[in-house]
């Protein structure tokens, strides 16, 4: 019955008209939800160093995939935010990507997903980052490398960063996250990876790393999907 399901669903797909996560067309016969010109300019994007200006104290050296624009940050609401899991394989594998770039030579890794709130990941259906980490790995390890994810950190209830300006976000990310688990150590010559989405500010990211760091875990590098651009003052 499974297996019927999912033909009928793809035969669906092949005639009634399915958003495009990354542009919002209505096409035919998108498969995996992308259409291929924006599969095309998410495939143009090339991981890089990003800094933001002023970065907070304990933000590691991050990369991100691309800029917070365009069909990159259409798909990520997409997915975080109208639901459209389906999007974490795909995403799981850019993400891939970044870490590769991050890390450098193959090595093991340890991936330290940011996450959700107890709410954020309820309104969403699972945490939405160790998804993603999830499928990140899996696509890692099938290019050779030895890789886990560790689920080290918690999240306390906090406001959505959304709200808040720079100074919000900052000292709403300092009291945000605690250790958890035990505190394994990282196998030889491992690089400790945090992960996000997205980077704004870096606050969140440099909080999580600083958890980590006063446990004797300091993250290598930050991988992320997109970084945001401070527009300039004319």
């Amino acid at each position: 019955m499974r297996g019927l399901g999912r033909v009928v669903q793809d035969l669906g797909a092949l005639v009634l008209p399915v958003e495009c996560a990354g542009c919002r067309d209505q096409r035919p016969g998108l498969r995996h939800g992308v259409c291929p010109q924006c599969v095309a300019a998410l495939g143009d994007l090339r991981p890089r160093a990003v800094r933001p200006t002023p970065a907070p104290e304990g933000l590691p050296p991050c990369v991100a995939l691309g800029p917070y624009t365009g069909p990159l940050r259409e798909v990520l609401l997409a997915y975080k935010d109208h639901g459209r899991h389906g999007l974490a394989r795909p995403l799981g594998a850019l993400l891939a990507e970044v870490v590769a770039v991050a890390v450098g030579p193959v090595r093991p890794v340890s991936l330290v997903p940011v996450p959700d709130t107890p709410a954020a990941a309820r309104a969403r259906y699972g945490d939405h980052l160790s998804r993603l980490a999830r499928h990140c790995a899996q696509r890692l390890r099938r290019a050779g490398w030895p890789v886990e994810v560790r689920s080290a950190v918690r999240a306390l209830p906090r406001p959505d960063s959304v709200t808040l300006d720079s100074a919000g976000r900052a000292a709403s990310a300092a009291a945000a996250f605690r250790s958890q688990g035990r505190r394994r150590p990282l196998p030889a010559g491992a690089a400790l990876v945090v992960v996000d989405d997205i980077v704004t500010t870096g606050s969140t990211l440099a909080a999580v790393s600083r958890v980590l760091t006063a446990t004797g875990r300091a993250p290598s590098v930050a991988a992320v999907l997109a970084a945001t651009e401070r527009r300039r003052r004319r």
